[in-house]
């Protein structure tokens, strides 16, 4: 189909020829700003002339157009397979996120049909296989123009076949070991140990059997004995041919060997096998070690219900270099904290909000930071630890009545880390994790703090448009590094430590910072809108 930028009416008119166009850009007219896509009325246009504004530049949809959002939800629609949901549209944006943590796939070749239909309607996904949490965006459809004709709309759709995530179910898995003389406990331990850390990490259990000498006779019963949905089989040494000890066994045992070796690096030296039925897989060397390898490719798609042939892995050498310095896998079971609080830094000076303090500026009747407290109450979190600094007794005030814990930042005057530090230490004993709230973002909904709080996961941040927000959900392994904190260094150094796990957030709110008297009147503009 030909490209084309878009066949609606763009571009600049004079007032009179404004009422009922989208504003093309955000402007601002007299003491208003209007934001973009802003359908004009008669009340706008006197407002622009009242201010000395000739024209405007603007978009006018044809009868046959479909406009931004609705072209993208229709697009969405076709393409939101099993474990997907389409989030609510925004400027032509919507975003696919994972219902539950798995797999995401994508039909070979259907993402570039889709992008070659027209300029004006686009579709960018993660790459196919990548694993995923639940609420991971995985893809987002985006409306360029203001609107795509109906025609294009229809051939974007025809052209789209379902995304979809393979979500992890749960398997039994049994892990045997061989020895050699000379093969340690400590060893053992440590290869059960990070074996045991993998599957839990996709949501199944591991059982360690009995480690049996390394050879045919003794391994081969082992395997027939085994009723575990997968059995994993570390040798104690190397398997480089089908006639070495894991291979045969798995032949003496009744089964069949489907592949010797695989075309990713590291994870080389892997074996896949059939036994009754069930995958028999003979670890590499690297599986000893928590650091993503081929073994973790292979798990990942028997976790997710996907099937894994010979085919399969040959397949894998596309993109099957590893990187060296990849984070490892999660050491533990990847699960929601008990107990979480959260920590609302109300201490900065806001310089840049001009006369008054920010925080005590009025929306929707009230402080924006008594939203910020009202919010964390109403995900059902404890009180909150408000952290106070610059103009300590206004902030107070404004929270009386609020369930709070206060804590003075001492240091507050030398930027947020020290704020963030004080609040840190005054954590309780009880708390797994902290929330760290910003006092300036007076939109974010209780429902995102009560699925930060809930989701599995090391570091949790919420995601919008691609770009991460506030709050943060910190473990209380990091407390010891949020405790040494200096200047305006918030944590954001700090997150290269962890895994970080995203939640898709229902609003732009979690982006939203109120630093100035426009951000305020853009907020409350916003709303009326």
């Amino acid at each position: 189909m030909e490209k084309r930028a878009h066949v609606m009416k763009f571009g600049p008119v004079p007032l009179a020829q404004a009422e009922g166009a989208l504003l093309a850009h955000g402007q601002q007219i007299g003491q208003r700003r209007l934001p973009k896509g802003h359908i004009l009325d008669v009340a706008d246009l006197a407002d622009a002339a009242a201010a000395g504004v000739i024209e405007l530049v603007v978009a006018r949809l044809e009868p046959s157009d479909v406009a931004e959002d609705d072209a993208a939800a229709a697009l969405a629609a076709a393409l939101a397979g099993p474990g997907l949901a389409a989030l609510v549209p925004v400027h032509g944006r919507v975003n696919l996120a994972a219902t539950a943590a798995g797999l995401f796939t994508a039909p070979p070749g259907m993402v570039a049909a889709v992008n070659a239909v027209d300029e004006a309607l686009t579709l960018a996904t993660l790459p196919t296989g990548t694993r995923v949490a639940a609420g991971t965006i995985v893809a987002t459809i985006k409306t360029i123009n203001y609107a795509i004709t109906g025609d294009a709309l229809g051939a974007a759709v025809a052209a789209a076949r379902p995304l979809m995530v393979a979500v992890f179910r749960p398997l039994s898995v049994a892990l045997i070991a061989t020895t050699l003389p000379g093969t340690s406990a400590k060893a053992l331990a440590k290869l059960e140990r990070v074996t045991a850390a993998r599957i839990s990490a996709l949501g199944s259990r591991m059982e360690m059997l009995p480690p049996c000498p390394h050879d045919v006779a003794a391994l081969a019963p082992q395997l027939t004995r085994c009723s575990a949905d997968l059995l994993l089989v570390a040798g104690a040494s190397a398997t480089v041919d089908r006639g070495d000890v894991i291979p045969q066994a798995i032949m003496a045992a009744g089964g069949t060997v489907e592949r010797l070796g695989m075309p990713v690096d590291p994870g080389n030296l892997l074996v896949l096998g059939m036994l009754a039925g069930r995958p028999v897989i003979g670890l590499p060397g690297c599986a000893k070690s928590p650091k993503r390898n081929g073994l973790d490719l292979v798990l990942e798609r028997l976790a997710a219900g996907l099937a894994v042939t010979a085919e399969t892995i040959a397949a894998m050498g596309d993109g099957g270099l590893l990187p060296e310095a990849e984070r490892p896998v999660p050491r533990a079971v990847a699960s929601a904290p008990g107990r979480v609080g959260a920590i609302l830094l109300a201490a900065g000076r806001s310089s840049r909000f001009g006369a008054g303090h920010k925080l005590l500026a009025p929306w929707r009747g009230k402080p924006l930071v008594a939203h910020a407290v009202d919010a964390i109450a109403a995900a059902g979190l404890p009180p909150p630890i408000v952290v106070l600094g610059h103009d300590e007794a206004a902030v107070r005030n404004a929270l009386a009545g609020h369930d709070v814990q206060f804590v003075t930042a001492p240091e507050w005057a030398e930027g947020m880390g020290r704020s963030l530090a004080a609040g840190i230490a005054a954590v309780p004993a009880d708390w797994d994790a902290a929330l760290i709230c910003l006092g300036d973002m007076p939109a974010v909904e209780p429902g995102l703090i009560a699925a930060l709080v809930a989701t599995p996961g090391e570091l949790v941040v919420p995601l919008w448009d691609g770009r991460r927000g506030h709050p943060v959900r910190w473990p209380r392994a990091a407390f010891t590094r949020l405790l040494a904190l200096t200047g305006d260094n918030g944590g954001k150094a700090a997150m290269a430590d962890y895994t970080v796990t995203e939640v898709a957030a229902p609003s732009a709110a979690c982006l939203v910072d109120i630093d100035t008297p426009t951000a305020l009147a853009e907020l409350a503009a916003g709303e009326a809108g």
